[in-house]
């Protein structure tokens, strides 16, 4: 099999363009990226932390139980409708290009994170008050499933041959910063206006917020340009060659391999301000806090992977988190349980620490996997179809286990099976840190 390489070098950018024009154009590539994806998943990620809230204001059911596993299942339907984002949006980035995508993608997110915000109660309108509640969290949904794909490879395709582990840990950094955002901004709220006043109607102001700050996100990624590999892959030499490519293969591999970090971030980051109260005795202020700072250490070991495996490679940074994690959770998980704060939050913090190991190399990965002319597609189905199984559902898995079981610690061996079997996945991953070209 013979692929055209193409890169993005110098040579790749138009030929009137100089040297400094094209550090102008990285630099606005990663702003525009960045920016759109903290906003975008700044948004994605508030449903999360208010899930208990949003449980009693839109489902009608006297079992608090049953209302927060509504309320996770709500929160897996927006994974449900990923792959379907990545479907749609990654034809649509293939054949229009990245900066489309990306105009797209934050668009949708401006509506249903504004939509959330201003949706009555289920004690106002009833049964619509859901419905239109999944109507939201489907379109986040979509957008999400595009962006994921769409930010990766805009990120790493405008990135030097060198650097394309650091350029592509960016992604998970800004993702975390949203997070971090969100979750700073939840538990800001809780801590200012009381618990009381936050179940009434301070749940509402994240939600507003990020529908008013959004159109930020939109006017800068307008004003980006189109990534030179993109451009260069359009040629009718390069596209007609990316015919030959094993995609089936190829997406199957990138389905399995991720299934670790989906599991982590979403157990330890999503759900951990329920487990935190529920079944660790954390006061719900404390487990917010507890989840700001696993955000911040995740992103930040993000970058210093993608780094590392620009060093050392992709597979031994991705490696060396699944049998982290294999050998570590149930210990981890079982200290957790009856500590005191402190212990708790340094237990969460390794946690996060070893998910941003894996985060960091997995963006170049996944990008470097596929060939230009069909990246998108080929990234968004593969990678969002595994993260609404193991991401999307993992509250709703943990809360079930737990219910299940009758044991917290159950949920260790939801993080074995996600640290073996991205694990097998890993070794079977081609090295490419090593590449001088994208494909």
């Amino acid at each position: 099999m013979t692929i055209q390489q193409t890169t993005a070098t110098p040579e790749a950018f138009p030929a009137n363009a100089s040297m400094a024009a094209w550090a102008s154009g990285r630099r606005r590539a990663i702003f525009a990226a960045g920016v759109g994806n903290v906003l975008e998943w700044y948004d994605f990620t508030v449903y999360a932390y208010l899930a208990a809230i949003l449980g009693k204001h839109f489902f009608q059911s006297g079992n608090e139980t049953a209302a927060l596993l509504a309320t996770f299942a709500v929160f897996g339907v927006g994974f449900v409708a990923r792959p379907i984002g990545g479907i749609l949006i990654g034809i649509f980035g293939d054949r229009y290009g990245r900066k489309p995508a990306l105009l797209l993608t934050f668009s949708l997110m401006i509506i249903s994170t504004g939509m959330i915000g201003l949706l009555p109660s289920y004690a106002t309108i009833g049964l619509a008050a859901p419905v239109l509640l999944v109507v939201a969290r489907l379109m986040q949904g979509i957008s999400a499933g595009g962006e994921w794909g769409g930010a990766a490879s805009f990120l790493v395709e405008w990135a030097p041959a060198n650097r394309r582990g650091l350029f592509g840990s960016f992604h998970p950094f800004a993702i975390c910063v949203g997070q971090l955002i969100g979750a700073g901004v939840t538990a800001g709220l809780t801590t200012a206006l009381g618990s009381a006043t936050m179940e009434e109607w301070g749940w509402r102001v994240p939600f507003l917020l990020g529908a008013l700050i959004a159109p930020v996100g939109l006017y800068i990624r307008r004003r980006v340009d189109e990534t030179p590999a993109y451009q260069e892959a359009k040629e009718p030499s390069n596209a007609a060659l990316a015919g030959e490519f094993p995609m089936l293969k190829t997406m199957m591999l990138a389905f399995a391999f991720p299934v670790l970090q989906s599991i982590l971030t979403y157990l330890f980051l999503s759900y951990f301000p329920t487990f935190g109260q529920k079944y660790v005795g954390l006061s719900p202020s404390a487990a917010l806090w507890s989840t700001v700072l696993a955000t911040f250490v995740m992103g930040a070991t993000c970058v210093i992977s993608g780094a590392l495996s620009d060093a050392i490679g992709r597979r031994t940074c991705l490696f060396a988190s699944c049998v982290l994690s294999f050998v570590l959770a149930y210990p981890l998980i079982q200290a957790m349980l009856g500590a005191s704060t402190s212990s708790v939050i340094l237990l969460h913090v390794c946690f996060a620490a070893m998910n941003g190991l894996f985060l960091g190399a997995l963006a170049a990965s996944l990008v470097e996997m596929f060939p230009t002319a069909k990246r998108m597609t080929g990234l968004t189905t593969a990678y969002n179809l595994q993260s609404m199984i193991f991401g999307g559902f993992a509250p709703f898995i943990a809360a079930w286990l737990i219910a299940t079981t009758g044991q917290p610690i159950s949920i260790a061996f939801f993080v074995m099976f996600g640290a073996a079997m991205s694990g097998i996945a890993v070794l079977m991953l081609r090295e490419t840190a090593r590449d001088g070209s994208l494909q």
